[in-house]
C-alpha cells in the first residue's frame, strides 16, 4: 500500500514538472496510437495508409471511442492555454473540435445511418491503383477477407436506425444500390482486381501470379457473396424500410440533431435562420454577376432563354470522355504556370486526373479532389458543361483540394492527427476561394467560362437556402431543385444529384460559402491593415500552412499573423 502512494506521489510530481506542452503531447500522441487501432491505418512516412483489417462499427465499439475521446477531451481541458505556445494552443484548439464533433456525432448514434445519396460504406473498399510492396497487396486481401463482417455490423447498426425512423430519406436513395450491385462482378472483371491488372516490376513474377491467384479466390469466394448478402439487405429491407419524409426536423429530435449537424460542418455557432438569411443576400448579389456576363457574352433575349441555350447547345459540351478530362488537365496546366505568383512554398507531393470509376459516376457529383488524385465525372457528358469546367478543376484540382492536401501533408512540424483532421468550412471553403481567385488570375478566357463561374459561386450560396430551407423550413424537394434551376446554369441532372445530396446529408452543404466568405474576408482585413505590406503569397502560405482548422480558429490565427506581419522589418518583405 504504502509502495503504491508513493508511486503515485511520484508520478503526481513527474506530471507537475511536465511543461504544458509537454503534457499536451503526450496526450494527442497517445491518442493518435489508439486512433490507429482504431481504424485500422498504419503510418507511411508523412501519410497512413489501410492496414490488413476493417474498423470496427459495433455499438460496444462507438460506446469505447466515445468513452475514450471523451476522456481525452478532459485531458486537454485541464491544460491551461495559458501555459501552452502558440503552435500547440493550436493544436490544443484543432483536436478539442474535432473530438468534440466525433462525440457529438456517437451521442446521436449517427453510425445507425452509414449511407446516403452521396456516401456509403462500399464505394472506397475497392483500390483503385497498384501498391508499392507485396505486404501492401497482403493488407488489402486481409482487408477484402474482412468485409463480410464490415457489412454485418453496419447492417446490424442500420436495422437499428430502422427502428427509430433514423434513415436517409427514400427519394434520395433511389438507385443508390446500382452503385453496389455494379461491384459484383467476378475476378479479373472486379473491380477489387484493378490494383493487381499491372504490378511494380520490383516483385517477383511467381510473387505476382500468387498474389493475383489468391485475389481472384477472395472475390469469388469473400467478397461477391458479401456484396451479394449486403445488395439484399438494401433491396428488400433497408431502402423499402427507408422513411418518407425529407427534412432533418422529422428525425428522432430532429431540430436539435440538425444543429450539431451545422454546428459540426461549420465549426461556427450561426443559426440556421442566421444561415438563410445570409444565403438570401449572397444569391441576390451573384444573381447580378450571372446578368453581367450574359450581357458581355453578346446573348440578345432573356435570362431564361440564355440558361436553355447554355444547357443544350452542343459548343458547351465534351464528345468523348478524354475531350472532357483534357480540358480539365490543359485548367490544371495554365494554372501551374500561375502557382509562383500565389505562393512562395509549393508542395513535392504530386497529384493526379482520373475518371470517376464507372461503378459510380452516375450518382457521384462532378468531380473531387483528394491528395493523390482529383476525379472528373465523365459519365452523361451532356450533364458536364465545358464552361463550368474550368472553375470546378480549379475547386478540386489546384489550387484547390489536391494542392490543398499536399501543403497540409507537408506543413512543418505538425502532428500526425493535425494531417488527419479535415473541417468542412475551412477544406471547402478554400476549394470555393480558389475559383474566386482564378478570376483575378485570369483562367477565365470568356464570358461564358466567367458566367460558369457565377453559377458555381451561386450554387454555394444557393445551398445556405435550399439547406436550411429543406430541413427546418418545410421546403419540398421540388421547391429547392427549382431554385438551384433558376440560380445555376447546372443541369437538371446534377441538380437532382446534389438536391438529394443536401437532403440526405444535412448541414454539409452549408460549410462552402460560410468559409469561402470567412478567407475573403480576412484577406480583405489584411489588405487594408497591411496596406503596401500585404504579400498575397505570404497571406496564402499562412493560410495553407495552418492545416485544416476549425472557422473561429483560422480566424483568430490569419488576426495574429497580421500582428505580426505589421511590425516585420521591410527588409524581410
Amino acid at each position: 500500500m504504502i509502495r503504491t502512494i508513493i508511486t503515485a506521489l511520484l508520478l503526481a510530481g513527474a506530471a507537475q514538472a511536465q511543461t504544458a506542452d509537454q503534457r499536451l503531447k503526450a496526450v494527442y500522441n497517445a491518442e493518435w496510437q489508439w486512433r490507429l487501432a482504431q481504424t485500422g491505418q498504419v503510418e507511411d512516412g508523412l501519410d497512413t495508409r489501410p492496414g490488413p483489417r476493417l474498423p470496427c462499427v459495433t455499438p460496444a465499439c462507438q460506446a469505447e471511442r466515445q468513452r475514450q475521446w471523451q476522456g481525452v477531451l478532459d485531458q486537454i481541458a485541464a491544460i491551461p492555454d495559458a501555459e501552452l505556445s502558440p503552435a500547440e494552443r493550436l493544436n490544443k484548439a484543432v483536436l478539442a473540435e474535432s473530438l468534440r464533433a466525433e462525440v457529438v456525432g456517437i451521442k446521436w448514434r449517427s453510425y445507425e445511418m452509414p449511407i446516403n445519396s452521396d456516401v456509403n460504406v462500399w464505394n472506397y473498399l475497392p483500390a483503385q491503383v497498384p501498391f508499392r510492396s507485396v505486404q501492401e497487396y497482403r493488407n488489402y486481401i486481409s482487408r477484402m477477407r474482412d468485409i463480410p463482417r464490415w457489412f454485418d455490423e453496419h447492417a446490424a447498426n442500420m436495422r437499428s436506425g430502422m427502428k427509430r425512423g433514423f434513415t436517409p430519406p427514400a427519394v434520395t436513395m433511389k438507385g443508390r444500390d446500382a452503385t453496389l450491385a455494379n461491384q459484383i462482378k467476378p475476378g479479373k472483371d472486379s473491380p477489387f482486381y484493378a490494383p493487381f491488372t499491372l504490378m511494380p516490376a520490383s516483385i517477383p513474377a511467381f510473387e505476382q501470379d500468387q498474389l493475383r491467384a489468391e485475389a481472384r479466390e477472395v472475390i469469388e469466394t469473400i467478397v461477391n457473396p458479401a456484396q451479394t448478402r449486403m445488395l439484399a439487405f438494401l433491396r428488400t429491407e433497408y431502402l423499402p424500410g427507408a422513411r418518407a419524409s425529407t427534412a432533418a426536423r422529422d428525425l428522432p429530435d430532429g431540430v436539435a440533431w440538425y444543429r450539431d449537424q451545422v454546428k459540426e460542418f461549420t465549426t461556427t455557432d450561426l443559426t440556421p435562420d442566421a444561415i438563410h438569411q445570409i444565403g438570401l443576400k449572397e444569391v441576390a448579389r451573384i444573381d447580378a454577376d450571372l446578368r453581367a456576363a450574359m450581357v458581355q457574352s453578346g446573348f440578345k433575349g432573356e435570362y431564361k432563354d440564355f440558361l436553355v441555350f447554355l444547357r443544350t447547345d452542343p459548343q458547351f459540351y465534351a464528345r468523348t470522355p478524354d475531350e472532357l478530362l483534357g480540358f480539365s488537365s490543359y485548367v490544371i496546366k495554365r494554372m501551374d504556370g500561375k502557382l509562383k505568383d500565389i505562393f512562395t512554398t509549393l508542395p513535392r507531393h504530386r497529384f493526379t486526373l482520373r475518371p470517376v470509376a464507372d461503378a459510380i459516376a452516375p450518382t457521384y457529383t462532378s468531380g473531387r479532389g483528394g491528395l493523390d488524385a482529383c476525379y472528373m465525372n465523365t459519365y452523361d457528358l451532356k450533364s458536364r458543361p465545358l464552361f463550368m469546367l474550368t472553375a470546378l478543376t480549379l475547386h478540386e484540382c489546384v489550387p484547390g483540394h489536391s494542392h490543398q492536401g499536399a501543403m497540409a501533408l507537408e506543413a512543418p512540424a505538425a502532428p500526425p492527427f493535425r494531417r488527419q483532421t479535415y473541417f468542412s468550412g475551412y477544406g471547402e471553403g478554400w476549394g470555393l476561394y480558389t475559383e474566386y481567385l482564378g478570376r483575378e488570375l485570369g483562367m477565365y478566357r470568356n464570358p461564358y467560362e466567367e458566367f460558369g463561374r457565377a453559377s458555381f459561386e451561386n450554387w454555394r450560396a444557393s445551398r445556405l437556402v435550399v439547406d436550411t430551407g429543406l430541413h427546418l423550413m418545410g421546403w419540398s424537394r421540388d421547391q429547392a431543385i427549382a431554385y438551384l434551376e433558376e440560380h445555376t446554369a447546372l443541369a437538371r441532372h446534377d441538380i437532382e444529384i446534389e438536391v438529394d445530396r443536401y437532403i440526405s446529408w444535412p448541414g454539409q452543404a452549408l460549410a462552402y460559402k460560410l468559409g469561402e466568405m470567412s478567407i475573403r474576408k480576412l484577406r480583405s482585413e489584411a489588405e487594408t491593415s497591411l496596406g503596401a505590406g500585404f504579400d498575397l503569397r505570404r497571406f496564402h502560405d499562412t493560410l495553407l500552412g495552418l492545416g485544416s482548422v476549425p472557422l473561429p480558429v483560422m480566424e483568430a490565427e490569419m488576426r495574429a499573423w497580421m500582428a505580426r506581419e505589421k511590425v516585420r522589418p521591410a527588409v524581410a518583405r
